[in-house]
């Protein structure tokens, strides 16, 4: 749904990165690059952000019961 505010695996705060990564990401530049401009070292911190798919809009369609 949202990035969650902190690493799952090793609890480093990620959650400010999202918004800098989705708009570098989304004008082309390569992840790669960009996760390392912003120090993530480790590959639990990455995943985070390489495979988060923001589905917040999607569920804000449905109503609740």
């Amino acid at each position: 749904m949202i990035i969650p505010i902190r690493c799952w695996s090793c609890g480093k705060p990620i959650a400010h990165l999202w918004d800098e990564f989705k708009e570098r990401s989304e004008k082309g530049d390569d992840a790669k690059k960009i996760l390392d401009s912003f120090d993530l070292e480790r590959y639990c911190c990455r995943q985070q952000l390489m495979a988060h798919v923001d589905l917040i809009d999607t569920v804000a369609q449905f109503k609740k019961v």
